[in-house]
């Protein structure tokens, strides 16, 4: 049905969409998680700082939201949100961090009142984006003390206020390759003089991050409690992804949706584009496998650009590395006989080699597990579509 309107021609909108990719809403809208919430909940209130990890877009960033959304109507806590994933300094460090303050704490505010006059002790110069209305903050510094004078007086005002501070500082292994070598010792000598923050450290890279708190000859060793975030339980999702749509007047047969969760490997952001699609395209009341199918070949195609850039960034060895290891979804063994000669890899050396390259550029993962460790294409979409393709 469309409706005319001003000369334009509107279709009818549906509903709001309930498998959301980015952002948060409400709890309704957020799957399980409940342990780990309660690990959470359990770890601020008894003092203890965590160290959260995990795939990227396994829903980490979700996570820590829903958590923020469960102590919103606590008066007692205020949260915080930084990530310095794009921070290349202690300068940006400072800078991020001092920009989330202000828009946790706008200027009209107690809060906001005290820390802008703390930032004017630091020759700052701050200014508001024209299409957001967010601050930005840029600090001036003639020495390089000056940046960790300036970074200890922000973390000393926040500890200094009277509500809790819950501190998520988000994609914290980049940290480490700041051109201030002393940075993660520098940190840690501050944040264990702090009694009223708890500090949520959360990172992508599970190897860097492990390092950072559990190697004894690291500033960070055995500071917080270790927590990796895993995929939600098969069941769980399966029940969530038919309430939502039985909400919004579809259903959907268990079988469909098991084959969603087995080709998206129940991976959070796989699994909700998939649905998002889904119930975008159909009009119907019952969903059909082959609009699940459908679905999955559309996003494969939206994202063939990137597929095909990755193909110009990687050597012709490396390229039909990763062909090898999606056509088998997951390698347990990558020197084994049977894998290297079945994609002519090459050598156990050679085929150690292009693991490593392909780890770093984060085009694979690597899952330890107790019995075994599993090698995936990272890209859920990138390796269904490798997989289709060759």
């Amino acid at each position: 049905m469309y409706y005319i309107c001003q000369n334009f021609i509107f279709k009818r909108m549906k509903k709001n969409n309930p498998f959301l990719l980015k952002g948060y809403k409400s709890k309704e809208l957020f799957c399980d998680r409940e342990t780990e919430l309660k690990h959470l909940c359990n770890n601020i209130e008894n003092g203890i700082d965590t160290t959260l990890v995990s795939p990227r877009r396994m829903g980490k960033t979700g996570l820590i939201l829903h958590l923020f959304n469960h102590y919103k109507k606590n008066k007692n806590v205020e949260c915080l949100y930084v990530d310095i994933n794009f921070a290349t300094s202690q300068a940006d460090f400072n800078k991020l961090l001092s920009e989330a303050i202000l828009k946790k704490f706008p200027e009209k505010t107690t809060i906001g009142k005290l820390f802008v006059n703390l930032l004017k002790g630091f020759r700052p110069v701050i200014s508001f984006d024209a299409i957001s209305g967010e601050p930005q903050v840029a600090i001036s510094y003639n020495t390089e003390s000056e940046k960790t004078h300036t970074l200890q007086g922000i973390l000393q005002f926040l500890d200094s206020q009277k509500p809790l501070i819950v501190l998520a500082i988000d994609e914290f292994q980049q940290i480490t390759d700041f051109p201030e070598k002393n940075t993660e010792a520098m940190l840690r000598s501050i944040v264990q003089h702090l009694h009223n923050i708890r500090f949520i450290f959360c990172g992508s890279k599970k190897t860097m991050m492990t390092d950072m708190f559990s190697n004894a000859k690291r500033p960070f060793f055995a500071s917080t409690q270790f927590m990796y975030l895993n995929k939600i339980d098969d069941k769980k999702y399966s029940e969530f992804i038919e309430k939502q749509f039985k909400k919004n007047g579809k259903q959907i047969d268990k079988e469909i949706i098991t084959f969603i969760l087995e080709w998206t490997r129940t991976h959070t952001f796989y699994t909700q584009s998939v649905c998002n699609m889904i119930f975008l395209q159909s009009d119907k009341e019952y969903i059909t496998m082959q609009e699940a199918k459908d679905a999955c070949l559309e996003l494969m195609q939206r994202n063939e650009p990137t597929f095909f850039q990755y193909k110009e960034l990687l050597s012709a060895s490396q390229w039909k590395y990763l062909i090898a290891i999606a056509k088998e979804n997951s390698v347990e063994q990558v020197t084994a006989k049977s894998f290297l000669t079945k994609y002519n890899i090459g050598t156990p050396t050679d085929s150690l080699r292009l693991k490593k390259t392909l780890l770093d550029k984060d085009l694979i993962t690597e899952t330890i597990g107790r019995e075994q460790t599993l090698y995936q294409v990272s890209d859920v979409f990138f390796s269904r579509w490798l997989e289709r393709e060759y």
